[in-house]
């Protein structure tokens, strides 16, 4: 039996805006802002699925130009000296990292899944059986990044049964 999620817009851009504040601009002088664009395109992204109790996906999306970025943030090293292993590794930590934050805001009973890197556009990959239900979407340094949290459908059935 699934539960309402518990983490709502605002839980979300605080969980994001610490995982910013933290890794990828601990000096505050370039911070993710906020646009509401649902619709901005992305090119790589990342995601965790969390089973149990509430079960659904958390998302990070973004440019290649902002995955490079935050990647060389998070590594502490130059831009040009970002791996492609090491943009893969960094998206998947960033989206471990907040979809550590939703899970432990959530019931017990939930388990998170290791990360899914995908070097394409979000819609390469499709959650036919969930629905976004939360989202923070915005510009860094002029780049998109947003992320996001799609429950399952099945869940929901099982909330109104």
């Amino acid at each position: 039996m699934s539960v309402d999620v518990v983490v709502n817009e605002n839980d979300l851009a605080e969980m994001v805006g610490q995982v910013w504040v933290s890794y990828l601009d601990p000096e505050g002088v370039n911070p993710l802002i906020p646009t509401g664009d649902e619709k901005q395109p992305s090119e790589v992204h990342s995601s965790v699925s969390i089973s149990g109790s509430w079960t659904g996906h958390v998302v990070y999306a973004s440019s290649t130009v902002a995955a490079r970025k935050a990647a060389a943030a998070f590594l502490a090293v130059e831009a040009d000296e970002v791996s492609p292993e090491d943009l893969s590794d960094v998206l998947g930590e960033l989206a471990n990292i907040v979809g550590g934050n939703v899970k432990a805001m959530l019931p017990a009973g939930c388990f998170l899944s290791l990360p899914q890197v995908v070097l394409a556009p979000e819609s390469a990959t499709k959650y036919p059986n969930a629905e976004r239900i939360s989202g923070l979407y915005g510009v860094w340094e002029g780049e998109p990044v947003s992320v996001s949290m799609w429950q399952s459908r099945d869940s929901k059935k099982e909330e109104t049964a």
